[in-house]
């Protein structure tokens, strides 16, 4: 019951989510080839089966959540709103490198695979934002600067 419940508010809050982001969400210009106007039309367009799957198919099993759970989910949180202030000033690599790598790590991946996640995920979500969706991702403030300092500080 807890789970169609849950699926009927999150169901609410998404059908106003969709309208919104297929009424109201308009740009002036695009500055990437999806819009800014698609990215929040495809998540409502990927939330709303989900959610009705949930609620027409619910969990048999009782759904119990501990403290460790809990406590774990709000370092996630706390992550990923560090990411979210990192973005700019640290650019997409760098912020992706460490957001990946510290998530690996939470989840039991060893070092050096959570590094090697981390690593691979910002370099080559990079290249694949860049290159092939054609998108503006953030190179950093401390990047930039760095670049400008090796080339001498001219121009």
């Amino acid at each position: 019951m807890a789970d169609r419940l849950f699926a009927s508010f999150l169901l609410i809050v998404t059908l106003a989510y969709a309208y919104i982001a297929w009424t109201l969400i308009e740009a002036p210009f695009q500055y990437d080839p999806l819009g800014p106007e698609s990215w929040p039309r495809i998540l409502a367009a990927a939330a709303i089966p989900c959610i009705l799957y949930v609620f027409w198919r619910p969990d048999a099993e009782p759904f119990a959540v501990t403290k460790y759970t809990w406590f774990r989910i709000a370092v996630m949180v706390v992550l990923l709103f560090a990411y979210a202030e990192l973005y700019e000033p640290l650019g997409f690599i760098i912020s992706t490198i460490l957001f990946g790598t510290i998530v690996a790590l939470s989840l039991g991946a060893p070092r050096f695979g959570a590094l090697a996640f981390g690593v691979g995920i910002g370099v080559f979500g990079y290249l694949l934002c860049v290159t092939l969706m054609g998108l503006n991702l953030p190179e950093g403030d401390i990047v930039e600067a760095a670049i400008e300092i090796f080339n001498g500080g001219a121009e």
